[in-house]
C-alpha cells in the first residue's frame, strides 16, 4: 500500500487506468461523470485548484453563539488541515486519514446551523454533541472564497454518538434523518422548497437518504464501514470494482470534489490517507451473548456455511455482487441510472447484530425478521417503510424455527 501511494499520487496514467478498470457499468451516470473528467491531465478535474482547508470542530459553545444570534468566526491563525508533508509510514497515513474523515468539509451545510441553533431539532434528527462538547461530522471552516461557514464531513454519516456521548467511528449514524432536518429548516424559516423534493425527503426517515446522481427514487441505508478492505466492490449496487487502495482513494477524491460542487479538489494525499484510514477501521467489542444463545452458535455456524456462505464468502463475510434478480429485493437502486449495475453487493456481516435496519434500503428491522417467512406476506407490518411484504432475500426463511434461531445466534456472535 505504501508503494502504491506514489503511483496514485504521481502518475496520472496509473490513476486513469485504475478508474477505467474499476467501473462496473461505464454507462451509468456515476461512471460517465468520471470518465469525462478524471485524470485527463490537461482538462477536466485535474485543472481544479487543490483545497487544503482551515477547519475546526463545531462545539456546543458555537451552538450557544448561534442561539444568541451572534456570527461564528474562525481564527485566521487556524492551521490548514494538512501540513503538506506526505506521510512515509502506514501509521502516518492512517493518522492523516482520520483528520480527513472528521475534518475535511464536504460542503457548506446551512441546515447544520439550524440543528445546532435548535437543539430539540438536532436531537430529533441525530445531530447531537459527543461527551467532549463537539459535534462529530460538523465543522466550522473557511470556504474557498474565505467565508466562514458550517459544513459536514464523512463523520456525519459514518460515526455515531451513543447514549454516553462516546463516538463510534465507522458505525453508521442510523439516527441521522437528513430529510427531516431539511424539512424542519424549510418549515421554520419559510424558505421555499420544491414540493416534489419535500415529498421525497419525507419518505427517507432515519439512516436513509437519496444522494445518487439521478432523479430516481432510490434512497439507501447508511452503511457501516467495517471490513471495507475485504470487499471486492464499493457501494450497495457494486458500482466500483474494488481492486485496492487506489480505487478507494479515487472514490474518495471524486466524492469530495463532487460534494464541493466541482469547484475544488482535495490534495490527493488526503484522499489516499482517507482510504487507508477506512481500511484500518475495526468495530468495538460486542456485547456478551447470553448462555442460552451461546449454545446455539455452533449449530448456527453450520447453517451459515450451508445457507449463506456462497454469497457472504470473504473475510468480512461480504462478497462479490449478485444479480438483483437472484436477491429479489427492491430493484430501484440496482437498475437506477445513477449507479446501477443490475446487481447488489452482499454486505459485510461484521457486527451485523448492530446494523439494523437491514437490506440496502433499510426495510427490515431485526435479524429475526430477515429470516422470518412472515416478512414475505402482505400483512407484514414491522417494516420501517410501512405495511406490506418486504420481498426478496428469502434465503433461510424456509428453515424450521429452531434453525432460524440458531442462525440468528451465530450472526449475533460475529
Amino acid at each position: 500500500m505504501l508503494a502504491e501511494a506514489a503511483l496514485y499520487l504521481d502518475d496520472p496514467d496509473f490513476r486513469r487506468n485504475a478508474l477505467v478498470e474499476s467501473l462496473a457499468n461505464p454507462k451509468n451516470t456515476y461512471s460517465r461523470q468520471r470518465l469525462d473528467a478524471y485524470a485527463l491531465k490537461t482538462q477536466g478535474w485535474d485543472l481544479l485548484p487543490e483545497w487544503n482547508p482551515q477547519s475546526v470542530p463545531a462545539t456546543t459553545a458555537m451552538a450557544g453563539e448561534l442561539r444568541a444570534h451572534r456570527p461564528l468566526a474562525l481564527d485566521p491563525a487556524t492551521p490548514r488541515l494538512w501540513d503538506g508533508k506526505r506521510p512515509t509510514t502506514m501509521a502516518g497515513w492512517v493518522a492523516l486519514g482520520r483528520e480527513v474523515f472528521f475534518g475535511y468539509p464536504l460542503r457548506v451545510e446551512i441546515f447544520m446551523n439550524w440543528a445546532l441553533e435548535h437543539p430539540d431539532v438536532g436531537e430529533r434528527v441525530g445531530v447531537k454533541p459527543a461527551a467532549d462538547g463537539t459535534y462529530p461530522g460538523v465543522r466550522l471552516f473557511s470556504d474557498v472564497r474565505g467565508r466562514t461557514a458550517l459544513g459536514i464531513t464523512c463523520a456525519i454519516c459514518h460515526a455515531s454518538v451513543d447514549d454516553r456521548g462516546h463516538v463510534v467511528v465507522g458505525d453508521a449514524r442510523r439516527a441521522f434523518d437528513y430529510g427531516a432536518l431539511r424539512l424542519a429548516y424549510h418549515a421554520d424559516t419559510l424558505v421555499p422548497v420544491d414540493p416534489d423534493l419535500a415529498r421525497r425527503m419525507k419518505t427517507w426517515g432515519p439512516g436513509r437518504a437519496d444522494v445518487t446522481e439521478d432523479d430516481d427514487e432510490d434512497p439507501v441505508a447508511i452503511p457501516d464501514l467495517w471490513g471495507l478492505r475485504h470487499q471486492s466492490a464499493l457501494t450497495q449496487a457494486g458500482t466500483i470494482k474494488h481492486a485496492g487502495p487506489t480505487v478507494l482513494a479515487i472514490r474518495q477524491e471524486t466524492q469530495l470534489l463532487h460534494s464541493n460542487h466541482q469547484k475544488i479538489r482535495p490534495p490527493r494525499e488526503l484522499a489516499y490517507a482517507l482510504a487507508l484510514f477506512l481500511y484500518s477501521l475495526e468495530p468495538e467489542a460486542r456485547a456478551v451473548a447470553s448462555a442460552s444463545e451461546t449454545k446455539l452458535v455452533p449449530r448456527g455456524e453450520e447453517l451459515f456455511a450451508a445457507e449463506c456462505k456462497a454469497c457472504h464468502s470473504n473475510a468480512a463475510l461480504g462478497g462479490p455482487p449478485i444479480p438483483a434478480e437472484r436477491v429479489g429485493t427492491d430493484r430501484a437502486l440496482a437498475f437506477g441510472g445513477a449507479r446501477g449495475t443490475g446487481k447488489y453487493r452482499p454486505p459485510a456481516l461484521v457486527r451485523v447484530s448492530a446494523a439494523a435496519p437491514y437490506f440496502h434500503h433499510g426495510a427490515v428491522p431485526t435479524l429475526e425478521d430477515v429470516l422470518s417467512p412472515a416478512r414475505l406476506e402482505p400483512t407484514y407490518a414491522r417494516s420501517p417503510l410501512g405495511k406490506g411484504a418486504v420481498a426478496g432475500h428469502a434465503f433461510g426463511t424456509d428453515l424450521p424455527a429452531p434453525d432460524r434461531a440458531a442462525l440468528v445466534a451465530y450472526l449475533r456472535s460475529l
